[in-house]
């Protein structure tokens, strides 16, 4: 533990455990009781930032950087999908004025 910085070991990698476990649970609580589309991308941005911060301070404790390479993919991919669903959210608004969950399954073509 001699190779990690001073200003990594002032908080203990526990309590990184159990902040990322809230905010998942608070995004998944939030996809899981929601309905409006725009929350529940919201909730979900919430969930995959968990899961990155706990990758960053699990290299970071580490000492390598695999964890926080694996993060700057997750980003990239998180981008690409808030955009298409931003996209869907956009064309199911115009065509229903209304940007509640349950319309979903009248998007079938």
């Amino acid at each position: 533990m001699n190779h990690i910085p001073e200003i990594i070991r002032t908080i203990p990698f526990e309590h990184y455990i159990l902040l990322c476990s809230c905010l998942f649970f608070i995004g998944l609580m939030g996809v899981l009781i929601r309905k409006n589309v725009i929350i529940v991308f919201m909730c979900i941005e919430i969930m995959l930032n968990a899961v990155n911060l706990l990758m960053v301070a699990a290299s970071a404790f580490r000492g390598d950087s695999a964890g926080q390479i694996m993060v700057l993919f997750t980003m990239a991919v998180a981008a690409a999908e808030v955009s298409v669903g931003l996209a869907i959210i956009v064309m199911m608004y115009k065509n229903f004025k209304t940007t509640n969950i349950d319309l979903f399954d009248r998007l079938k073509g």
